[in-house]
């Protein structure tokens, strides 16, 4: 026999059987403690193995390492005369939240400070039902063609053949797809390596619909920025963190909620009518522009805190699950091509790692009433599954569920909001057609004025842009630098020059 821990508790078998030591195992033996054979009648050592070797669900492809928290968010300036949702209207409403914040390409146990642009998820728990925000730390997107998007993330990833991080696989993408040439800026400037979690912004990227039960709507995008300030550290910095502290982002967050320095961002929203989309420079649902402060200024709506860490970080952060399509009354997708296609890909990755169930999970379930008896089965079913009601639709027989929809003061009651919704999907008459969007030079165009009025502002920031470049695009093969310098220069030929300066030793050619 085993000892047994001082004031251990009663352990038992999943099942509820009591057993006395956690660290025993039966043998069939003379009585030699080190003798003997494994018995298979054993459940205790047969469940505890069987167990761990199903220990992990499948890793997200993009976004695996992560760190997250529960929190609120709380309305401090009412927009209730652009949309219905209640989570965003009257000043003083709180809403519970969960966040997580990852890098995009490494895996699970890759360091906090490697060069990414971060996810930036939210869940928001609603009385109509949760609200998903699935945000990057930079406000626009590398291709704005969803078919591109699978391409893009391999090319942030380990080579096929040679499993190592391929700096020529990255260049080779981004020089033959030059509409990211926006966000390949942000991501080698020093916003690329965020000081912390809790100094990372959150931007929508998409255009969204805030939408009323009337018909009418506005084009919307979202800025969630760190009220800590978007504090960044330089590459040297970053690489020392990865080789000294690699969990130094998870370290942070978590310390900071466990003191008490609960940390917080404001909510902002750019609104846009219909008719200013319809002659604004740029195309509304092209997710490689941002709309300019000077045209669409910030306007403040709500306070996000993070003030709880997570009890389990599997069970709250590893299962939870965000999606682009998790939307509530009040808002809507417009025509942006990644989002509708994002639509689609998230809550099929959620299927994927943890099941047709996912949504039941705590970490996912929604506060607001569920009724959905046309999704059933399937494995992890744990509500009940909706006892004897019908399971198709349009039946003439009463549910034995109990089910109260909640009201609404906006729209009656919570289905004729969710249809509102549908008023705004308004599809213009036309003809299916293949269709890739063209490189112009209007591409070019946000990048410049990154570089000449965001970079140029502060001395040594495009110093240290082109340095970062520099020393990630000489790991690449020589055969992407020129395509590389090119594409640079197309932004501004005093940048394409000195990255040339720093990549190509003096005398060679490239």
């Amino acid at each position: 026999m085993g000892s047994v821990e001082k004031n251990a508790p009663l352990y038992t078998s999943a099942e509820g059987c009591p057993y006395a030591d956690a660290t025993t195992a039966q043998r069939f033996s003379d009585g030699s403690p080190v003798k003997g054979l494994m018995l298979l009648q054993d459940t205790q050592l047969i469940e505890t193995l069987a167990h761990f070797s199903r220990e992990r669900i499948p890793e997200r492809v993009v976004h695996a390492r992560a760190v997250g928290a529960w929190g609120e968010f709380e309305v401090t300036h009412d927009i209730s005369h652009l949309t219905s949702a209640r989570f965003l209207t009257g000043i003083g409403k709180k809403s519970k939240t969960l966040c997580r914040i990852s890098t995009v390409g490494p895996g699970a146990g890759s360091a906090d400070t490697i060069r990414a642009v971060r996810g930036w998820a939210l869940k928001i728990f609603t009385e109509e039902g949760n609200q998903d925000f699935v945000f990057n730390s930079i406000p626009v997107f590398f291709v704005r063609d969803p078919i591109k998007f699978p391409s893009l993330n391999r090319s942030h990833k380990r080579h096929p053949a040679t499993n190592l991080n391929d700096a020529t696989t990255l260049w080779d993408f981004h020089v033959h797809n030059q509409e990211g040439i926006h966000a390949l800026m942000l991501l080698f400037s020093e916003r690329g390596t965020p000081k912390t979690a809790r100094h990372t912004n959150g931007y929508s990227g998409h255009t969204y619909k805030l939408t009323k039960p009337d018909g009418t709507f506005h084009y919307a995008k979202f800025h969630f920025k760190s009220n800590q300030g978007n504090e960044t550290l330089t590459n040297d910095e970053a690489v020392r963190l990865a080789g000294e502290d690699p969990d130094n982002h998870t370290a942070d967050l978590y310390n900071a909620i466990e003191a008490g320095n609960f940390p917080s961002w404001t909510l902002y929203i750019q609104v846009m009518t219909p008719e200013q989309a319809e002659t604004y420079r740029w195309n509304v649902f092209d997710m490689t522009k941002v709309w300019p402060h000077a045209d669409f200024p910030l306007q403040p709506v709500g306070k996000l805190t993070f003030n709880k860490n997570p009890n389990n970080y599997f069970a709250d952060v590893e299962q939870a699950a965000f999606s682009p399509s998790t939307m509530v009354p009040g808002l809507a997708p417009s025509a942006d091509p990644i989002l509708q296609a994002r639509m689609f890909a998230y809550p099929d990755a959620a299927r994927y790692r943890l099941g047709v169930n996912y949504q039941q999970l705590p970490c996912n379930r929604a506060l607001a009433p569920v009724y959905c008896p046309y999704q059933r089965d399937g494995l992890a079913t744990v509500n009940g599954n909706y006892g004897g009601d019908p399971n198709y639709v349009r039946s003439g027989l009463k549910p034995v569920i109990s089910f109260t929809v909640p009201s609404s003061s906006s729209s009656g009651n919570h289905f004729a909001a969710q249809n509102a919704n549908l008023k705004h999907n308004a599809w213009v008459l036309g003809s299916v057609d293949d269709y890739t969007s063209e490189v112009t030079e209007e591409d070019f165009a946000q990048a410049r004025m990154f570089w000449e009025k965001v970079l140029g502002r502060q001395d040594g920031l495009q110093e240290r842009f082109v340095g970062n470049v520099a020393v990630h695009l000489k790991r690449a093969k020589p055969v992407v630098w020129e395509d590389t310098f090119d594409m640079f220069t197309r932004v501004a030929p005093e940048l394409g020059e000195a990255i040339r300066r720093a990549v190509v030793p003096q005398g060679q050619k490239a």
